[in-house]
């Protein structure tokens, strides 16, 4: 048996890659996604306000890569946080339950001497995509 094909997603609303890398990647009913930063697509630079603003835009940002590979936040089952700061783990955290406030998936959070455009946070996610249900 072949293996399934693994697809490409680009996601227009996210922010392009800033290397040779996918945003996600597609294989059979899973999704990974790229680490993700608080990057405003617009502007290609970090979303001002801290912490808590770029744990949202980055939360955002691996929604849409969700959404253009079938998926949605709602069906992410394992994500892995790095966080330039480890002081700031409660002040992520609080904006991270606002995406994941039902059957939160499994995390890991560690803490990274630097991160991409000295980045307060970045995370990545794996996700499942929905089987349509009936017929």
């Amino acid at each position: 048996m072949l293996p399934p094909e693994k697809v490409v997603i680009i996601a227009d609303k996210a922010p392009k890659p800033i290397g040779p890398y996918s945003a996600g990647i597609r294989l059979g009913n899973l999704v990974f996604t790229a680490g993700q930063a608080g990057i405003d697509r617009a502007t290609g630079e970090l979303v001002p306000g801290g912490i808590e603003a770029e744990t949202r835009q980055t939360l955002t940002n691996i929604k849409y890569v969700l959404e253009a590979a079938g998926s949605g936040i709602e069906f992410v089952v394992k994500t892995t946080v790095f966080l330039r700061d480890m002081s700031d783990f409660t002040r992520m955290n609080a904006v991270y339950a606002e995406f994941f406030k039902e059957k939160p998936p499994a995390r890991t959070t560690i803490q990274a001497a630097a991160l991409p455009k000295a980045a307060a946070v970045e995370i990545e996610a794996i996700a499942v995509i929905p089987q349509p249900s009936g017929g």
